[in-house]
């Protein structure tokens, strides 16, 4: 009996609770359990402790692939899948499973509020929770599988057990889709740094992840005669804009290191370098994969200022990926130029932008730029009076942009940092995957949910401010 009321108190909790709540709520039971799963004896040695597990649980949850452990090493077999079972959870959409499984939990609800839950997947209209799921898996599946087969059979060609290499076929596709940049070896990807295959194939995947389902679904549903044009609008902006991030970002990356002479590009041919210059600012939307060690002995001030920008932006909406999105982006850029012209509107590609979108990137953008500021200020703060090692500011800002934006970049800070610095950075992967508005409007409805009802029901007059 008692047992019955526990799970009925439970379903109630849980039907209490906004979305954005559910989804918070719900991120931090999976994280919990991850962690006490990944500091059992059954998936890890005892180098990997409840923090270690904790921080590894949290970054793979948010995909983000800033870990204090060797993977390949401190997690046996047993471990390592579970890992990559956090990975597909979370670079599927941490969103759109709980959403999936909060079906199950809210039954009967109305047509409103089932609406209300599908906008969690990006979806439009009337689509059905479980279909939408269904299809992201299907897809997601699809190009991990087929990820996994080229590397298996044409790139990591050096690992002789077929075990082995199988494996690290699977476990490096999936955490390439859903940019995670977890890897089995502690140098990443620095022995596969001139292999053309592995890197084109890594690239293929990050991008496919980072592009989003919605993207992926528009190309497929136009298979038989596709055509630019005929994408929708979030498509062809989706695709423009991360060609443009791709080709600039690599250009400029290339430019950088090779006036200023970093050792990035050392040994490397012409061809080489051109490789690595766009697998890394692919990767830096959001993979954190690498072909070299990054730190400010390897890479440019102006080359790492580059890839924090690359990161901030980060994917696209509905993607594997982080950071501000790729249509937040694109959204400022356009409000910009609107003003630039004095336009009453903000248009793009012939078709006004409500306000409402802007207004919503402006909130992205600032909030995110602000956290993470926060983020950098607490961390200078706390190293100059805990922390022996000194850091400078901007490794500090790198590794922060990197948590926030779930990259997984590292410069070697993350495990040099106390366990307090280390939480604040699972705090900016959490709020970063997740989404800054997200988790203020949780937190706002948690707070002033009775002051939220009130203000539905009241016009403010209008006011003029000169900016």
């Amino acid at each position: 009996m008692k047992k019955k009321n526990a799970v009925y108190k439970f379903k109630e909790f849980y039907r209490r609770l906004s979305v954005p709540q559910f989804t918070i709520v719900t991120g931090l039971i999976i994280i919990f359990f991850g962690t006490l799963i990944l500091s059992s004896p059954l998936c890890s040695s005892e180098d990997v402790g409840l923090w270690e597990a904790f921080f590894t649980s949290t970054s793979a949850i948010t995909v983000t692939g800033l870990t204090i452990i060797d993977v390949g090493y401190d997690l046996n077999i047993f471990g390592q899948i579970f890992l990559a079972f956090l990975l597909l959870s979370g670079g599927l959409g941490l969103m759109a499973i709980t959403t999936f499984l909060q079906g199950f939990v809210v039954k009967g609800t109305q047509l409103r509020t089932r609406l209300d839950k599908g906008k969690t997947l990006d979806e439009f209209g009337v689509g059905g929770i479980g279909r939408t799921f269904q299809s992201i898996a299907i897809t997601a599946t699809a190009i991990i599988s087929f990820g996994a087969f080229v590397l298996y059979f044409f790139g990591f060609l050096e690992i002789q057990n077929k075990w082995e290499r199988l494996w690290s076929s699977i476990f490096h596709s999936i955490s390439a889709y859903n940019n995670a940049g977890f890897s089995l070896w502690s140098n990443s990807l620095q022995d596969y740094r001139s292999n053309f295959i592995v890197n084109i194939v890594f690239i293929f995947l990050i991008v496919m992840g980072g592009l989003g389902w919605r993207v992926i679904d528009d190309i497929w549903s136009n298979r038989n005669n596709l055509s630019y044009k005929k994408l929708n609008l979030h498509s062809r902006l989706v695709i423009r804009t991360s060609l443009s991030l791709i080709i600039f970002g690599s250009l400029g990356f290339f430019t950088t290191e090779t006036l200023l002479n970093s050792q990035f590009f050392s040994g490397l041919n012409f061809f080489e370098k051109i490789l690595s210059s766009i697998f890394e600012t692919v990767s830096a939307r959001t993979a954190g994969f690498t072909n070299f060690p990054i730190s400010l002995n390897s890479i440019s001030d102006t080359g790492l200022l580059l890839l924090m920008t690359l990161m901030f932006i980060g994917a696209s909406t509905g993607g594997t990926g982080g950071g501000i999105k790729t249509t937040t982006f694109i959204a400022l850029m356009a409000a910009t130029r609107s003003t630039l012209k004095a336009q009453k509107d903000v248009i793009i590609s012939n078709r006004v932008i409500s306000d409402k979108v802007i207004l919503k990137a402006v909130g992205i953008t600032v909030g995110s730029l602000l956290f993470v500021l926060l983020m950098a200020m607490i961390l200078s703060t706390t190293n100059t009076f805990i922390k022996k090692e000194s850091f400078t500011f901007l490794e500090i800002l790198f590794t922060c942009i990197s948590a926030f934006a779930t990259v997984g970049f590292d410069i070697g800070l993350t495990a040099k940092l106390n366990h307090f610095g280390q939480f604040i950075l699972i705090i900016g992967m959490f709020v970063g995957r997740l989404g800054i508005l997200l988790l203020l409007s949780a937190l706002w409805q948690a707070l002033y949910k009775s002051r939220i009802e009130r203000q539905k029901r009241i016009g403010y007059p209008k006011a003029d401010l000169y900016v």
